[in-house]
């Protein structure tokens, strides 16, 4: 395979003005990369265009559930990002359409149009055979896109954390508003948070040939149960808070009332999602699948979040003082 120069290869990157779509996308251009950002609304996704050189970066409209807006947004491109996905379903938003349908057409359309490399971002726990519709349907789209390109990368990683994730910000607003922290299944799932800034460099060693066909699991440095995090938080934001053991049971029925807000805090598939850890398998770390086989160190949590999570705190970035 000819590796062109990057001011010569186009990158379409769908979703690429979300949380983790926007730092691919400061990755893809500090290396001189052309990227075509496909969104179902442009119009919203002004944030990117400083991130490159003038001409460098162009948003264009696509929807998964409409091949042919997808079809517009391949053509011509040397190279495929996907990173769209869901944590909860809504209107037509649905998992299997999303995640499942989504991912094959898009792995579809970039065969068709001679993709040279296709890069699907996915998620830890995906399975056929797991609990959650998220996880099933993550499995479904890892499925389609390998029956169509069976050379694509895959990344699964594990939480992502981040300036704008919606991970540690969450936990810290609820702390911020709540006396007690509920743990769900006792606070005992397990997480290998995976700062997304890795995320972004482990995609753009794939773009740039690095990454070899196949599944990666993406972890960070180190594992935090559910319990952890509260505590962690709770620590960083400076607020003393009851941390109260919720049984599945009882979350999974909570969930069901809660997933009927306009925007819900919890959803019954996110309590059965959490029956099941978030970290990478031994099996993988043996076969170099990693962020660290990739030559990438991942940084702990502790040199990024707290950063971020300052404005939670009472006094902000400053320190109480006794008079």
């Amino acid at each position: 395979m000819v590796t062109m120069a990057p001011e010569e290869t186009l990158v379409t990157i769908f979703g690429g003005s979300g949380f983790v779509g926007r730092h691919i996308v400061r990755s893809l251009a500090k290396c001189g990369y052309r990227i075509r950002s496909a969104t179902r609304r442009p119009d919203l996704a002004g944030h990117l265009q400083p991130m490159g050189g003038v001409g460098q970066i162009h948003c264009v409209q696509a929807n998964l559930r409409y091949p042919a807006s997808v079809e517009r947004a391949i053509a011509g491109a040397d190279i495929v990002i996907n990173l769209v996905g869901i944590l909860s379903e809504s209107g037509k938003q649905k998992f299997t359409s999303v995640h499942a349908v989504g991912a094959g057409t898009i792995a579809q359309k970039a065969r068709d149009a001679g993709v040279s490399r296709l890069v699907h971002v996915s998620a830890l726990g995906a399975s056929p055979d797991a609990a959650s519709e998220y996880g099933r349907s993550k499995a479904a789209a890892e499925a389609a896109v390998l029956d169509a390109m069976p050379e694509a990368v895959i990344f699964r990683p594990s939480v992502i954390f981040g300036p704008e994730d919606r991970f540690f910000n969450m936990f810290a607003g609820l702390a911020r508003m709540s006396p007690v922290l509920p743990l769900i299944g006792g606070g005992k799932t397990l997480f290998e948070p995976v700062f997304v800034g890795d995320v972004a460099e482990a995609a753009l060693r794939a773009v740039q040939g690095q990454a070899a066909g196949g599944v990666y699991e993406l972890g960070g440095p180190e594992k935090m149960s559910l319990g952890d995090v509260f505590a962690y938080v709770c620590e960083v934001t400076e607020r003393k808070r009851l941390l109260v053991p919720l049984p599945f049971a009882i979350a999974r029925f909570q969930a069901a009332f809660l997933q009927l807000l306009p925007s819900p805090l919890l959803t019954v598939d996110q309590v059965l999602s959490l029956q099941s850890d978030s970290v990478v398998s031994e099996a993988v770390i043996a076969s170099g699948r990693t962020l660290s086989g990739l030559g990438i160190k991942a940084q702990p949590v502790q040199s990024i979040v707290p950063e971020y999570l300052q404005r939670f705190r009472r006094t902000g970035e400053f320190t109480t003082t006794e008079a």
